[in-house]
């Protein structure tokens, strides 16, 4: 972690609660959470199947709102967002990285890095230059025109990754990143997820149901049927 990175929290969660209706039923997934995350941290959230681990990472990554309690993310209250203005927030603030890549198929892997630049005022020239950059962060200089059919699991995960960083988000949000992986492409995915926190200071928040990926984050939260245990 970067040295003053408890200095503020860049995400600030306060009593914080989300259900969801099934039929008649209201199911409450999160209840009553309070919880900071420092800038510079790396956080795992890990939980069994239910218990709302991957509802708050939706929530912080505003995917989704929550019904009652304040939501903070470098300031902003996201949970007052309008829906068009959440969008906005979350293309500039929130990079992706998903168990199964979320790669379009018909493109190359330098268009699917350039894809979140579209919406910038960057020219073509500049988009494929910040593209190339992060690709060759990623170890995968060698693999711009290769199309996500030609590129083995992990390299796909490794353009994810490199998708998700392209706009200098301040959060990187990772549902189950090495859930598709073997054990030696699921290291490469954790080592580069470590080298972007340690040293690019990126605040990395991680749903795992892996006790080996988990070791990786500083932090640990646990979820219990909705409430983080202690």
């Amino acid at each position: 972690m970067r040295a003053g990175a408890e200095e503020r929290p860049v995400v600030e969660i306060r009593n914080l609660a989300k259900s969801y209706r099934r039929g008649d039923q209201v199911v409450q997934v999160l209840r009553d959470i309070n919880m900071d995350i420092p800038a510079g941290d790396f956080v795992a959230l890990m939980g069994p199947s239910g218990s709302g681990k991957s509802t708050l990472l939706n929530l912080i990554a505003g995917i989704d709102t929550p019904d009652s309690g304040e939501l903070r993310v470098d300031g902003t209250d996201i949970g007052g967002l309008s829906e068009a203005d959440l969008a906005a927030w979350r293309a500039a603030h929130v990079g992706f990285i998903f168990q199964f890549y979320n790669l379009i198929p018909v493109l190359t892997a330098l268009e699917n890095v350039e894809l979140p630049l579209l919406l910038t005022g960057l020219s073509r020239a500049e988009r494929r230059e910040h593209a190339e950059a992060a690709l060759a962060m990623v170890g995968l200089s060698d693999r711009l025109e290769h199309y996500p059919s030609e590129l083995s699991g992990g390299q796909q995960q490794r353009v994810a990754i490199a998708r998700a960083i392209i706009t200098d988000p301040t959060l990187l949000v990772a549902d189950e990143p090495t859930g598709d992986l073997d054990r030696a492409s699921a290291k490469e995915v954790l080592d580069l997820m470590d080298r972007l926190n340690d040293e690019l200071g990126k605040t990395i928040i991680m749903v795992t149901h892996d006790p080996h990926s988990a070791e990786r984050a500083h932090h640990l939260k646990h979820l219990e049927k909705g409430v983080l245990a202690d």
